[in-house]
């Protein structure tokens, strides 16, 4: 293995051997010094792989007794006083987009289009940034897509009440509560029925998910504001269950997850059910900066068609000159160069190493 990626490929199998249930519930996972000599690796390298499985909810350590495989896909009920907190940290508001940056790429683009700027985009966006979007989330997310399945629009507020069209204000609303102001205001803007969700430590509590009638759920995976609870794999994966047993559709707001101090973003919903359960939602308002009011919307597979088809003849929201730029951005691989550039400093701040 190669150092740089070794701690990487020996957490992917460790993860798959715990999804398996080769180290089901309960289970003690070999020792440190073991699994070296397992995968001919360091223990450092197995305690960075280890790392992130903790953070992720896989195992969880014990003082002088090791760690433990504490997956469950098949569980509903959330451990009570033996739930711990999810955390994670983001970035400062001074960690915008570097300015020099920006204004070099403006020039370049006005320098490479042209007058080009000043036309209208097609309807759901731009295809050169669809695609240099679709690029970038299948290298840094594990996330397949078509460009043409994913609707440009100016930030979440947008795309909150966009999903609303999509989906029909008749639909109750899972949220989560406590959570993000905006979402409760826009979505009882638009006439939705909403039934808040109370949160436990890893997300919302299996008993709320048991009993909402809600159709449509709308989540946070990744550090929900203002609780900045995140869903760890277990959650995730009852999530999806609780969708596809109701047939219903999960708005996953993966807002500024890009800053996972792990150095690994976790898996997203959608990366997990990209065919029919999840439509997916970011922004680069967080990761470039607050003026930057652009974000996305990406619709599963099998529904995508239908969905395109209810929202036809609405024109983009955002401009075409915004757009160039910001496909820019990712296809020079400056946007990804300042999320690691953050992503270091937030893990020296938080001493993670």
């Amino acid at each position: 293995m190669k150092k740089s990626t070794a701690y990487l490929q020996v957490y992917e199998s460790l993860r798959q051997d715990i999804v398996s249930s080769v180290f089901p519930y309960g289970h003690k996972i070999p020792s440190k010094r073991v699994l070296a000599d397992r995968y001919s690796v360091s223990v450092i390298t197995i305690e960075h792989a280890l790392q992130l499985l903790e953070e992720e909810g896989y195992i969880e350590k014990r003082q002088r007794s090791g760690c433990y495989a504490i997956y469950r896909s098949e569980d509903m009920i959330d451990t009570g006083s033996e739930e711990r907190s999810h955390q994670r940290a983001v970035p400062l508001a001074e960690d915008l987009f570097p300015y020099s940056v920006y204004v070099r790429t403006v020039r370049k683009v006005l320098g490479d289009y042209g007058e080009q700027v000043l036309q209208k985009s097609e309807d759901n966006g731009a295809l050169v940034l669809r695609k240099a979007i679709a690029a970038y989330l299948q290298r840094c997310r594990g996330i397949t897509v078509d460009p043409d399945h994913i609707v440009i629009g100016a930030g979440a507020e947008y795309l909150y009440s966009l999903c609303v069209q999509l989906l029909g204000r008749h639909r109750i609303y899972g949220i989560e509560s406590p959570s993000y102001e905006k979402i409760r205001l826009i979505y009882r803007s638009s006439g939705v029925r909403l039934d808040p969700l109370k949160m436990g430590a890893h997300g919302i509590l299996s008993s709320e998910l048991e009993r909402t009638p809600a159709s449509i759920l709308h989540v946070t995976p990744y550090a929900s504001f203002p609780s900045s609870k995140s869903a760890d794999a277990s959650k995730r994966a009852e999530y999806l269950r609780w969708a596809r047993e109701r047939d219903a559709l999960i708005i996953e707001d993966d807002y500024a997850s890009e800053f996972a101090a792990n150095l690994k973003s976790e898996k997203t919903l959608f990366a997990m059910d990209p065919d029919a359960h999840v439509i997916y939602l970011n922004t680069f308002t967080k990761t470039i900066a607050p003026s930057v009011r652009i974000g996305y919307m990406i619709l599963p597979e099998s529904r995508a068609e239908e969905m395109l088809g209810r929202i036809r003849g609405r024109s983009c929201t955002v401009s075409t000159l915004s757009q160039l730029v910001l496909a820019e951005l990712l296809m020079s691989g400056a946007f990804e160069r300042h999320i690691n550039r953050i992503r270091r400093k937030m893990r020296k701040h938080n001493n993670i190493r």
